[in-house]
Order: structure tokens, then C-alpha cells, then sequence
């Protein structure tokens, strides 16, 4: 065996180091994330020890909020040597505006629920409730 294929990792191997499960590798790979690794004559994958960096990176991207899609984006900029900062900080001020956006929606959202927890009445007779009446009178509102 030379050296590459001692150095190689099996799916298990790249999972368990990059703290995801092997379904989430091969799912990568199938979206693209991953480049298809060799296979041994026997079909499996061996993937090469850079891949569990790569596979930290997508998993960091996503606990910072960017979908799949734009990772791909973010990947190809990373092995892209004419690459500029001003085109990742592009994107990272979208993303920033993507999450304000949904801030604001969630804040919303909460106060929402907080005037409708305030309607509930503890004394209300069964099958009345105030928090339902007022989220459908909501809805009844909202119709086109």
C-alpha cells in the first residue's frame, strides 16, 4: 500500500473526526460539497484527510446560517486564488442582512405571542379560550 492509501480515511473514519455521521458525508458529496473520493476494488470510499477540515468548514458555515448553496459559493471562493476579501465580506454582509431580516420577523413573532399569552384567561370556561379566539380572529383577518 503507499502512502496516500495508509493516509486515507474510510466514511466512518471522516464521520467520526468531523463530528457528523456518515449519511452526512456521502450526502455532501452528492450535493457536490465534497469532490467523489477513490474507491478501493472493493467499492469503498477513501477520503483524504483534508476532507474532515473541508467537512468542519460546512458545518461551521451552517451554525452560521448559511444554507448549503451558499457554502458551495463559499467553498469554490476558498480554492479560488484570484479570490478577494471584498467578495466574501459581499456575501457575509448578505447573510448579516438575511439574519437581521429574520430577527425582526422572530421579534414579531414573540410579541405576537406575548399579547395573545396576555388574553389567556384562567378562569375562561372549557372549549373558550381567549389565546384561540384572538389567533383566529387573526387569521379571519388575514384572508385575501
Amino acid at each position: 500500500m503507499d502512502a496516500e492509501r495508509t493516509s486515507a480515511l474510510t466514511v466512518g473514519q471522516v464521520a467520526r473526526a468531523a463530528g457528523v455521521n456518515p449519511q452526512t458525508v456521502r450526502y455532501y458529496e452528492r450535493r457536490g460539497l465534497l469532490p467523489e473520493p477513490p474507491r478501493t476494488s472493493a467499492g469503498y470510499r477513501l477520503y483524504p484527510p483534508e476532507t474532515v477540515i473541508r467537512l468542519r468548514f460546512i458545518k461551521q458555515a451552517q451554525e452560521l446560517g448559511f444554507s448549503l448553496e451558499e457554502i458551495r459559493g463559499l467553498l469554490a471562493l476558498r480554492v479560488d486564488a484570484t479570490t478577494s476579501c471584498g467578495e466574501v465580506q459581499r456575501r457575509t454582509q448578505a447573510k448579516i442582512q438575511q439574519l437581521d431580516a429574520r430577527i425582526r420577523r422572530l421579534q414579531a413573532m414573540r410579541a405576537a405571542l406575548a399579547d395573545l399569552a396576555l388574553a389567556c384567561d384562567q378562569e375562561a370556561l372549557q372549549g373558550e379560550c381567549p389565546f384561540l379566539e384572538a389567533l383566529e380572529r387573526r387569521a379571519r383577518t388575514e384572508i385575501p
